[in-house]
């Protein structure tokens, strides 16, 4: 699928750009706040497929908030409340930019953002083997 590859690819990004440490140059800041913005981007676009993909109809809005509560009834998120903050934190970064708001996400994103995405990721793997043995060729 697609969105999944999308999404495996910004999560990759994602983490090497996590890799790096303050003090950060303008580009690096600039450039990790884009990337959770992508990640963020691909992951509940991909949610909203899965979920289409399962029958279900309460996404359809195409709210990411929606989508994040009904993935979260489905399963396929085990942390409503650490989703909505990341989506909080995309919405503040994509409305307005300071320094101050993109450090706070960026720490967001080491401490607590990144684990969320590879959550999913690993949630998806374990339970749709066609997922899964994509990924595993990928590794290999």
């Amino acid at each position: 699928m697609r969105k999944y590859d999308n999404f495996c690819k910004a999560l990759e990004n994602l983490g090497i750009g996590a890799e790096l440490e303050e003090p950060y140059s303008v580009v690096e800041q600039t450039g990790i706040a884009a990337l959770f913005g992508i990640c963020f981007e691909q992951s509940w676009k991909l949610m909203k497929a899965l979920l289409e993909e399962s029958g279900r109809t309460e996404q359809r809005t195409g709210s990411p908030r929606a989508i994040i509560k009904t993935a979260y009834e489905c399963g396929l998120i085990n942390d409503r409340e650490g989703w909505l903050e990341l989506l909080e934190t995309r919405n503040i970064l994509a409305h307005t930019y300071s320094d101050e708001d993109s450090l706070a996400a960026i720490r967001s994103v080491k401490s607590t953002f990144l684990p969320l995405f590879r959550d999913l990721k690993d949630e998806i793997v374990k339970n749709r083997s066609d997922y899964a043995a994509d990924d595993l060729e990928t590794q290999r």
